[in-house]
């Protein structure tokens, strides 16, 4: 596979052409790594079956045991992809967009993916402009799994340019949105009340 592009993007003001280019290649099935509020991402379009197979293939995961995490541009799309309870969505209402990751019971629209249907989603919607235009002008949520570093003291990569150093001849594009943080969303089981299944970069004490 030819090397990925690699395309700096401002993280204020996405620049407009960049942002477009970007949702080109995730429309003919790429793969890319985006930066979030958190940690950088890769995703490809949830509709794409055989990006989503292939976002696995490089996790090194099967798609049946992987932890994807639908990242959305706000919260009018949620109840397509999962069942959310008046209370799950007021504190979701105020806890995003921000560094969370809210664990629902998937609905009857989430795709199929290696033909097993996932019983929940993990909803995200990043404080990242970048993140946030590139899911608005797709249309639908990206598919997203975080990229961990195999250096246990390095637990997430957060150069832009190391990352593409790593992950260039695996993925189409890789989005320099600056820096990135080291600490994962805080996961939180919102299907039976408010559980922290994962420790994070944010506090949902502070939203309940």
């Amino acid at each position: 596979m030819a090397n990925a592009i690699f395309m700096r993007i401002h993280p204020d003001n996405p620049q407009e052409k960049k942002i477009l280019e970007a949702v080109d290649i995730l429309r003919n099935g790429g793969v890319i790594i985006y930066p979030t509020d958190t940690i950088y991402g890769m995703g490809c379009d949830i509709h794409n079956v055989r990006a989503v197979e292939r976002l696995c293939q490089i996790k090194g995961v099967k798609p049946d045991k992987v932890n994807l995490s639908f990242i959305c541009s706000d919260l009018t799309h949620i109840s397509d992809y999962a069942k959310i309870d008046t209370q799950a969505y007021k504190v979701m209402k105020k806890a995003l967009p921000g560094p969370f990751t809210f664990v629902l019971e998937a609905s009857s629209k989430v795709p199929r993916y290696a033909g097993i249907k996932k019983k929940t989603v993990g909803i995200r919607v990043p404080e990242n402009e970048i993140a946030l235009a590139l899911v608005r002008e797709l249309g639908n949520p990206i598919i997203s799994t975080s990229i961990r570093d195999e250096d246990e003291v390095v637990e997430y990569s957060t150069d832009p340019e190391l990352i593409y150093e790593k992950y260039r001849n695996l993925v189409d594009l890789v989005i320099d949105g600056g820096y990135g943080n080291n600490e994962a969303s805080t996961v939180v089981d919102a299907a039976n009340g408010f559980e922290v299944l994962r420790e994070g970069a944010g506090d949902i004490e502070q939203y309940l």
